[in-house]
């Protein structure tokens, strides 16, 4: 056998340790409602040696706790605009400096000269392209990135 009708009963007997007449009778009889007595009341005794060890904290300090966690995410969720700004001004930073560099720099202008003299094929143009491509994403892929956290 494997169910019983008085299963139930036997179950909530065991856990709430309420005995109806006659239902003690019944489970030293059946196998199936023994089974799960002796398994609830192992689990009812276990249930309450763990609520008597449990240490609540006090209710000031889980406010503060949660004042502090409220704060930090408020910190990080304003930093996230600041970070952008800052990861876009390093960006025009350093190509302005690029661009300074390039007007200035007399061996970079020859370079330059002598780089246009030469026939590039499309494959290393377009190689080109997507490295001045890289240059303006990344900014905005570390601004993706930090903005998931």
């Amino acid at each position: 056998m494997t169910e019983c009708p008085m299963e139930a009963d036997a179950l909530f007997a065991a856990i709430h340790d309420q005995w109806a007449p006659g239902l003690r009778e019944h489970v030293a009889g059946c196998p199936v409602c023994a089974d799960v007595a002796v398994v609830a009341g192992a689990v009812g005794v276990e249930a309450e040696t763990a609520v008597a060890a449990v240490e609540l904290p006090e209710a000031g300090r889980v406010w503060w706790m949660a004042q502090l966690r409220a704060r930090r995410e408020a910190a990080k969720t304003a930093g996230r605009p600041i970070t952008a700004i800052q990861v876009l001004a390093f960006s025009a930073a350093m190509g302005l400096l690029g661009a300074c560099f390039g007007a200035t720099s007399e061996w970079f202008q020859g370079t330059v000269r002598w780089a246009g003299a030469i026939q590039l094929p499309w494959t290393t143009v377009a190689g080109i392209a997507g490295l001045a491509a890289l240059v303006l994403v990344v900014p905005f892929a570390i601004v993706a990135v930090i903005g998931r956290d």
